[in-house]
């Protein structure tokens, strides 16, 4: 069976940080329909603990069984408006096009099945995603902290996402207002080149974060690597980025283009194995070295579209029993 047709979340093949911790994932889920105090007291009523209104339209749940929650309305310039009259009607307005985002503190992997577990009771209760409409660009992100702060803890990873990313967006059938929208673009192959050319190895964690830098200097990707580098080493990611909005910290960022929390069948879960599978390739050399093979020779072709790279890497994938 394939990884990504697991309902259940799997299990990280390198479960561990170098320090001996359980690596940890933070959850980010955007979608509609309900107001953020009623996602909080639903949340609060699965999981216990405190909630509290922290500011206008943002409530945070403290204590509970799964650490701390914040929900709040996605757009910086609601913030300012006032919680009654037209500042109230137009944040009403807003949530018929603005995400409202529920934020977790970073979560044992094995608990993402109890968050799915809510999923349920939000739906019910009206929450809505991103085929609810055609301008509904919401998503779902995952914060997974990386094994360490190192080039060898985050260069295999890098490539193998680089690597499979055309074919883990054909199998997740992104919807049509995703692909349109620029906030989850795919990395330019100018950077797979460089991340899949045996001549120009890549040989520290600097010149990793400038590789990025000069080919992929955007927050706009599936895969953000950006808190990761300014964590790693801010003043190099500040020379070149506005770091106002990169939020420093030792995770991946991991955009998904959709959210179908009102889809029966849709699992939190089930999205998470796909990064799953990204760190499986990672671990596995001998499939990483093939996979660059055929990179290489894709790119040599008379043609070279993502379309036909997505189901050759696929096709490995398969072959290699994942």
């Amino acid at each position: 069976m394939s990884l990504t047709s697991e309902t259940a979340p799997l299990s990280l093949p390198r479960p561990e940080t170098s320090g001996g911790q359980p690596r940890r994932v933070g959850v980010e889920l955007e979608f509609s329909g309900i107001t953020e105090q009623k996602v909080i007291d639903t949340v609060r009523t699965a999981f216990g603990g405190t909630a509290r209104e922290t500011g206008s339209g943002r409530w945070e749940l403290s204590d509970s069984e799964l650490g701390g929650f914040t929900c709040f309305l996605d757009s910086r310039p609601l913030e300012k408006l006032d919680r009654e009259g037209l500042g109230r009607q137009l944040r009403d307005l807003a949530r018929t096009v603005v995400p409202v985002e529920l934020v977790t503190d970073p979560l044992q992997v094995a608990d993402i099945a109890r968050l799915d577990a809510v999923l349920d009771t939000l739906r019910r209760a009206g929450a809505t995603g991103t085929r609810a409409g055609v301008l509904l660009g919401f998503g779902l992100h995952f914060n997974p902290e990386v094994v360490a702060p190192t080039l060898d803890g985050v260069l295999p990873t890098m490539t193998a996402y680089a690597l499979i990313e055309d074919h883990i967006r054909q199998i997740a059938d992104i919807d049509v207002s995703r692909r349109v929208l620029p906030w989850v673009d795919p990395w330019p192959r100018a950077l797979l080149d460089r991340l899949a050319d045996p001549d120009h190895p890549v040989t520290d964690l600097k010149g990793l974060i400038d590789i990025y830098l000069r080919l992929a200097p955007s927050r706009n990707h599936g895969l953000d690597m950006l808190p990761f580098f300014a964590h790693a080493d801010r003043t190099r990611v500040a020379r070149v980025m506005d770091m106002e909005q990169i939020g420093a910290r030792p995770t991946y960022h991991w955009r998904l283009p959709d959210c179908r929390i009102d889809e029966p069948g849709w699992t939190i879960a089930g999205e998470w194995n796909r990064w799953v599978l990204v760190e499986r390739v990672a671990g596995d050399a001998a499939l990483l070295d093939r996979l660059k093979a055929a990179w290489r020779d894709h790119r040599a072709s008379f043609t070279s579209m993502r379309a036909d790279w997505a189901s050759r890497s696929g096709r490995m994938l398969r072959e290699a029993g994942l």
